[in-house]
């Protein structure tokens, strides 16, 4: 949301205008020192007010500095008048100091507080008075005019007016602080259209705060310009800049939640609510935590804080497109159609309205929905750049890669700066060397040089998962799916959210899928098989819904997806998540959306990926097998969860957040106690005298010590700092090779991402004569990291042994598609194994192709008489 900047200055005032709002101010102490203190830091006040007051602020006598304030400012310049309207304004005094902007004659300074609480009528008058008298603040008055002007679709008039204003820099005259602000402003309006303006408007906040090194409005003016213009970093050092000489001041604090925001931070709605803490009729504060509610799913909330934002400004544009957001995502169509018509009225070219719903249907999940918003956006101003970009981005999410570029183009010619925009077009350029491969519901799409291998394994993979997932659901998707996997990790976040630096994994965007490959990670750092299947289970999840299912339950199906996949797939419990859910951080089912949409902590998202596959696990148990889809069926009625929740499961949420409480604490119930201890824990304290044992060289009372620790936590099996890991080892030291073996077995059944105890188990079977153990340990393996090429050869090997000539084939061709340095001798195992498989006409191409390679290498050349002489 972008807020109607605050500008006020002196000028003669007009007894016509609109009196004040009949809300009683707030002149509580702590709302008065906010306001004194502010306008004191500001030092636009003659040097002995400055003393007095603040001698009278040291000694909490708020009254008193008050006055000393007044008396100046009622002697004064349009400086001093224009900090204190300036500071009470932003502490919440609004009515006071539209109170004594009245008693001083300041028509401009009048019509910036009047705009703020929408009488635009009387706000423009006042402007018009400004302009009228020719005083020092005719350029703020006249950027007011033209705020109105744009706002009511009149932007020619709206350009001309700022072009004056511009003019008035340009001419080389001297201005003051003030008037640098109304300049900047002035920059900053008409570089929606010229892009090269935003340098010249920080370039006159830059004058603004050289005129007036301690007034915070230029840092905060500068602050909003860098936060618009994708630049977290800088707008933070701007925020901070005021906070520390002014530590309530709502405009900072505000700004700073939204760098918090813009990064992903934890923290941003304390932030914003802190901010109302200083000024509770703070629209764009307001607006802010409205729509983090709106992340959440919490539509109550969300349009009870736009009911408050509208009790200040009735005719704000912001909160009436949140107001729409909120209809509209309830499935209120009739009342998103009449704010639509109230907020076009206003102004017929507000194309942020249709932007705003498309990145907020895009937050939602609803991805077609966000680029028909977005749509909208372009046609009715073609000038609008943001709905160009969402336009693109979400063109892009649904797989039309053609339209997005043409979309992001033009977004990108029109606004520069957009980082989103710019990473997004490189991503394509460099995604030109991906190519596609397809099975009969998929398409997979991977870098050139990895390609065909990852392909070897996602397609069965995928189909078999399309397969369980359309019979579980109960939904078929219309179209191929396509999943495509990032030989990069920031390629991968570009792809997601626009930016580098995104935690996950792999996303989903319905009927497009996108993760890291394997080679984006560390060996071993992921499963790539399990996230896929993730993502997967998505497309089914948001499809069945119309793209209605909340984050939680979608989040939680897909979590609960991966542990049925296979044994040991998807995440487990660990001791983190069990201490965390006992001191109360981990949210209850009604408001497990906070959870990943605004974690208090960084480490709350995954606990709430395992609690909603918990509470998933939960509702099967104890509802029936059909009250997921029961649930499912609620979303995409319409319902919210509170109705979903009743509609489909018979409980209120109150009944099913005290159920699932039970449900965690008599599952774990042991495992609680022992993750509660932390490092001086039961399960902790038995590993260290397992240690210690060992090194003692009594194995047999370290295996009785980690038996007792695997029996208080058995879940765990993470790292080689979990019981089962350790007990493989000593049980292999003492020669025990099946003993070992068992144990690796339970490990990976619980944990088959853990690639050393995959390889290791695989060594074991071997060794006991497990070929078909070892053979499917080793595929475990190529799920984690798929690009030994010494792995595959075991495997294909072991493949062989047991007849699987399908699987010694596959193999055969991932280590040809490694790029061997013998590629002639990888080509010929490849024949060899089709000739097995009885694919007589591929093994006669991959043996010819063999010899092109090494005209003389023998074993080729018997295979090839074998095939042209029809030998067996």
């Amino acid at each position: 949301m972008k807020r109607l900047l605050l500008l006020l200055v002196s000028a003669a005032a007009s007894t016509a205008a609109a009196q004040p709002p009949n809300a009683p101010a707030d002149t509580s102490n702590a709302a008065l020192a906010r306001a004194v203190s502010s306008a004191l830091q500001s030092r636009q006040f003659d040097a002995p007010t400055l003393t007095a007051a603040n001698r009278a602020v040291a000694e909490k006598r708020w009254a008193d500095a008050l006055g000393l304030l007044r008396d100046a400012a009622d002697r004064g310049d349009a400086a001093a008048r224009l900090a204190y309207a300036r500071a009470f304004a932003d502490a919440g005094l609004d009515a006071r100091a539209e109170a004594d902007a009245r008693r001083w004659a300041s028509p401009a300074a009048l019509g910036e507080l009047l705009l703020q609480r929408g009488a635009r009528d009387s706000a423009r008058l006042a402007f018009e008075r400004a302009l009228a008298a020719r005083s020092d603040d005719s350029l703020t008055a006249r950027v007011g005019i033209a705020k109105l002007q744009s706002e009511s679709g009149a932007r020619d008039s709206a350009r001309a007016q700022l072009r004056r204003v511009v003019g008035a820099a340009s001419a080389g005259a001297r201005l003051t602080g003030t008037q640098w602000l109304a300049v900047g402003d002035a920059q900053r309006m008409l570089a929606r259209e010229e892009s090269a303006r935003y340098r010249f408007a920080l370039q006159a906040y830059d004058r603004a705060a050289a005129d007036a090194p301690a007034d915070p409005e230029p840092k905060l003016r500068a602050g909003d310009l860098f936060l618009e213009k994708y630049n977290a970093p800088e707008a933070r050092k701007s925020f901070e800049s005021v906070l520390r000489a002014s530590p309530t001041n709502p405009r900072a604090l505000l700004g700073l939640a939204k760098v918090l925001d813009a990064d992903g931070a934890p923290g941003a709605v304390a932030l914003a609510d802190s901010s109302l803490g200083s000024n509770p009729r703070y629209t764009d504060a307001l607006l802010f935590v409205a729509a983090a509610r709106l992340d959440a799913e919490d539509y109550i909330a969300a349009e009870a804080s736009v009911r408050r934002a509208l009790a200040v400004d009735s005719t704000s544009l912001d909160a009436l497109t949140l107001l729409g957001a909120v209809r509209y995502l309830q499935g209120d169509r009739a009342g998103l159609d009449d704010v639509t018509r109230r907020v076009l009225a206003r102004d017929p070219k507000h194309a942020e309205l249709f932007a705003t719903l498309a990145e907020l249907a895009a937050r939602h999940r609803q991805y077609a929905a966000a680029a028909r918003f977005a749509e909208r956006g372009v046609a009715l101003d073609s000038a609008s750049w943001r709905s160009h970009a969402l336009r693109g981005i979400n063109q892009l999410r649904l797989g039309h890669v053609d339209s997005a570029r043409a979309s992001l183009e033009v977004a990108f010619k029109g606004d520069p700066f957009d980082v989103w925009t710019k990473n997004t077009l490189d991503l394509l350029d460099a995604a030109k060397s991906y190519r596609t491969s397809r099975t009969p519901h998929f398409e997979i799409v991977a870098d050139s040089t990895e390609a065909t291998l990852l392909s070897l394994y996602l397609g069965d993979l995928l189909e078999r998962g399309y397969t369980e997932f359309a019979k579980r659901y109960a939904y078929t998707p219309t179209r191929p799916v396509r999943l495509e996997l990032y030989r990069t990790h920031a390629d991968f976040s570009v792809r997601s959210v626009g930016l580098t630096g995104l935690g996950a994994l792999g996303v989903s965007f319905g009927p497009v899928l996108a993760m890291d490959a394997p080679s984006a990670r560390a060996a071993g750092e992921f499963h790539w098989g399990a996230t896929a299947w993730h993502e997967l289970a998505h497309t089914f999840t948001l499809g069945v819904t119309e793209d209605r299912v909340p984050r939680w339950l979608s989040e939680g199906l897909s979590t609960l997806e991966e542990r049925r996949a296979r044994p040991g797939w998807g995440e487990g419990p660990t001791p983190a998540f069990l201490a965390a859910y006992a001191q109360g951080k981990v949210p209850p089912p009604s408001r497990l959306n906070d959870g990943f949409v605004r974690p208090a902590f960084p480490e709350q998202v995954l606990f709430s990926y395992y609690a909603a596959s918990l509470l998933c696990e939960l509702i099967e148990r104890d509802f029936g097998p059909g009250a997921v889809n029961a649930l499912l069926g609620a979303y995409r009625d319409g319902l919210a969860t509170p109705a979903a929740v009743q509609r489909a499961l018979k409980v209120d949420l109150p009944t099913l957040d005290a159920r699932f409480d039970q449900y965690v604490k008599q599952r774990f119930a042991t495992a609680i106690g022992a993750a509660l201890g932390g490092t001086s824990g039961p399960y902790v304290t038995r590993l260290d005298s397992a240690e210690a044992f060992v090194g003692a060289q009594q194995p047999d009372s370290a295996l009785r010590v980690l038996e007792r620790a695997k029996a208080i936590f058995p879940d765990f099996a993470s790292g080689e700092d979990n019981a089962y890991w350790r007990i493989a080892a000593i049980r292999e030291a003492k020669g025990d090779v099946k003993g070992a073996a068992a144990e690796l077995a339970q490990l990976t059944a619980h944990n088959a991402s853990h690639l050393p105890a995959q390889l290791k188990l695989a060594e074991l079977r071997a060794q006991v004569g497990d070929t078909a153990g070892a053979a499917k340990a080793l595929e475990e393996s190529i799920w984690i990291s798929p690009y030994d090429a010494a792995v595959h050869d075991r495997l294909a090997t072991f493949a062989a042994r047991l007849g699987d000539r399908a699987g010694e084939v596959r193999e055969r061709r991932a280590i040809l598609a490694l790029a061997p340095v013998d590629v002639a001798g990888a080509r010929y195992q490849l024949a060899r194994a089709l000739f097995d498989a009885g694919q007589r006409d591929e093994a006669k191409r991959e043996v010819l192709r063999s010899l092109e390679r090494a005209p003389t290498f023998a074993p080729a050349q018997e295979l090839l008489l074998q095939l042209v002489g029809g030998g067996q």
